[in-house]
């Protein structure tokens, strides 16, 4: 099970700040769940076909088909900014430099 150490720890790690009855009462919440998930790796499930999905829908595939497309320059045309064939836009990723 988990201790009351354990659940101030994951609390730091999640940035929560918890006051003591909030401590208390995740500690008992996740010892219920921890004891629930102990009780359910004690079921026999050896006779149980596995399975992917619980609703018994199976992907439907179709052939690929070729098809006109947008003329690149078209597509450049509708862009707000390019650069040659290429069409630019804002950085999204943090690139690690200073702010």
């Amino acid at each position: 099970m988990i201790s009351n150490e354990d659940v101030k720890k994951l609390a730091l790690l999640a940035r929560l700040n918890l006051s003591e009855p909030e401590a208390q009462r995740l500690h008992k919440d996740l010892n219920s769940i921890l004891g629930y998930m102990e009780r359910l790796q004690k079921v026999d499930v050896s006779k149980v076909d596995p399975m992917s999905h619980v609703h018994g829908a199976t992907n439907v595939f179709r052939e690929d088909e070729l098809k006109p497309s947008l003329p690149v320059e078209a597509a450049l045309e509708l862009a707000p900014d390019h650069s040659g064939r290429f069409i630019r836009v804002p950085i999204v990723i943090d690139q690690g430099g200073e702010n």
